[in-house]
């Protein structure tokens, strides 16, 4: 009998979902029978991809609108969020920070850094979990990055913030392992949206070279070859939202062609 992950019945929440790697997620997640609670700063775009995800998954869809740096919009949004239900699954996800040096960075982007990456991380967290420990069943699933093992260069703000990531679900598995939920962190690698888009038309305008070549460039030192897409992602937390990999808790896990070069 062949197995399938089926999510049927689960409530998923997922942030910054109106595109890029947390749409992704939210698709797989409803093409596997959950209903999704997607939040964006954008309306539009918020439409789009809930119009997108019914078109192909018989499930509920529901959108919250809301800035996750802003503490009221987070107040609101949570309030929406368990008025709807408390989710089984949540999937974590924010744009990156600003780009610099660490001598190029003020104090007011470190404050921003992290009023992007840790802070609504935090305060999700902490206001479905409690539904979740009385359920005996949850599971949380945050996006860090391939930085924590290997700083990149010019990204001071992603390659400090985002290791705090990483501090949380590994406290939060410890802690919260004995209630059925499991919490574990996804590093992607290049994975193809909008923002790597605008890369690598950016590279092809500056050397004067074909959009094509400029994605190999960026695909260059990724075994497999080629870029990664947001589905990709979305395949991994469908196994970790599933009863298949309940015994999966605390990890960091790279999904990046075999980028990652170190060797833990």
């Amino acid at each position: 009998m062949a197995l399938k992950i089926d999510l049927s019945g689960k409530l998923s929440l997922t942030t910054a979902s109106s595109r890029g790697i947390g749409f992704g997620v939210a698709r797989v997640l409803a093409r596997c029978g959950s209903d999704v609670i997607l939040v964006s700063r954008s309306a539009e775009g918020l439409e789009k991809a809930r119009s997108a995800i019914l078109s192909e998954s018989p499930v509920d869809v529901f959108t919250v609108q809301a800035d996750l740096t802003r503490r009221e919009d987070l107040e609101r949004m949570v309030k929406e969020v368990l008025g709807i239900g408390v989710p089984d699954v949540f999937f974590y996800s924010t744009g990156g920070p600003r780009p610099g040096s660490f001598l190029e960075l003020s104090m007011d982007d470190w404050d921003s850094a992290y009023r992007l990456l840790v802070y609504p991380a935090v305060y999700i967290t902490r206001s479905i979990l409690p539904g979740m420990v009385e359920k005996r069943w949850g599971r949380l699933i945050y996006l860090s990055s391939l930085a924590i093992k290997e700083p990149m260069p010019n990204l001071a703000l992603s390659n400090v913030m985002r290791i705090a990531i990483a501090g949380l679900v590994r406290t939060l598995a410890r802690e919260v392992g004995r209630y059925g939920i499991t919490v574990n962190g996804i590093m992607p690698g290049t994975i193809k949206t909008s923002r790597v888009e605008e890369l690598a038309a950016d590279i092809a305008r500056r050397q004067g070279v074909s959009l094509d070549e400029a994605y190999r460039q960026l695909a260059r030192d990724i075994p497999a070859g080629r870029l990664g897409y947001p589905e990709e992602i979305g395949y991994l937390v469908a196994f970790l939202a599933s009863d298949y990999a309940s015994y999966i808790n605390g990890a960091m896990i790279p999904v990046d062609g075999g980028r990652q070069v170190s060797v833990f």
